[in-house]
């Protein structure tokens, strides 16, 4: 695969997985990560990326299902999660489109996916400061899609009893119930991120059934993501070494909660 200036390959660690990332622009972390492994998926699942970046949520989550399709507006890094796609040999699998998510009702049809995924921009435009490189500041910041809008586009694409799932802050952990209530989402898995064990959440991972009934929240033992020394807990072993840890661990689930 021929890069680009600023380009470079990374290793996804998982089924021999590997993605071009731009160092110019917004680089993957460990919140897409933790949400590929998050959503219950099923072999037969459409699954609909919402702001996908490098595309490494659908890499992830693509062998899992029968097809993703990913939006993503910045056209630098919807490029890569096309190049990404088919340097893995999984463009007949991941439909990348480079689009506003805000206007999803102008390509992608109603109610067609089975999942929705989002790692969406945490701050709003006001709070932090804001990355002078576009991408980045774009990725961080709700400079082009809010909280609300996410929420909505979800709603959208989300067959009945389809399942949303997303990464956020804990501080917005009441926003996000709202535009979800709003939306006729149900929360219905929360789980808190934890750097370490004496360590206070700084990401919260949520999955909600469009249309599902109202109760039943389960909320999961916190993920602890280091150990004292600084070396990944067993469970974190599991997702980036599977191959040393024993095999990775995917949420998978033939009847989801509604």
């Amino acid at each position: 695969m021929k890069l680009n200036p600023f380009e470079r390959i990374d290793d996804l660690l998982t089924d021999g997985l590997k993605i071009i990332q731009n160092e110019k622009e917004f680089c993957f972390s460990l919140d897409a990560v933790l949400l590929a492994h998050f959503v219950h998926v099923r072999r037969n699942d459409s699954g609909l990326d919402l702001g996908t970046g490098t595309g490494v949520i659908p890499l992830l989550l693509a062998r899992h299902v029968r097809e993703m399709h990913a939006i993503e507006i910045n056209a630098v890094t919807a490029d890569l999660a096309r190049r990404n796609a088919e340097m893995n040999g999984l463009a007949k699998k991941i439909v990348v489109r480079q689009a506003d998510y805000r206007h999803l009702h102008e390509f992608y049809p109603a109610q067609s996916a089975d999942f929705v995924v989002a790692n969406p921009p945490y701050r709003p435009i006001a709070h932090g400061d804001v990355n002078k490189i576009d991408g980045v500041a774009m990725a961080r910041h709700e400079i082009t899609a809010s909280l609300e809008d996410v929420v909505m586009a979800a709603r959208y694409a989300l067959k009945f009893h389809g399942r949303f799932a997303m990464v956020h802050l804990p501080e917005r952990l009441a926003e996000i119930m709202v535009e979800m209530d709003k939306n006729s989402i149900i929360p219905k898995k929360l789980r808190f991120v934890q750097p370490k064990r004496e360590k206070t959440p700084n990401m919260v991972l949520i999955e909600g059934i469009a249309g599902g009934a109202k109760g039943g929240l389960k909320v999961d033992t916190p993920l602890v993501v280091h150990n004292d020394d600084g070396s990944y807990k067993d469970e974190l072993l599991r997702y980036y070494y599977p191959d040393a840890a024993g095999g990775t661990h995917w949420q998978k689930s033939d009847n989801a909660s509604n």
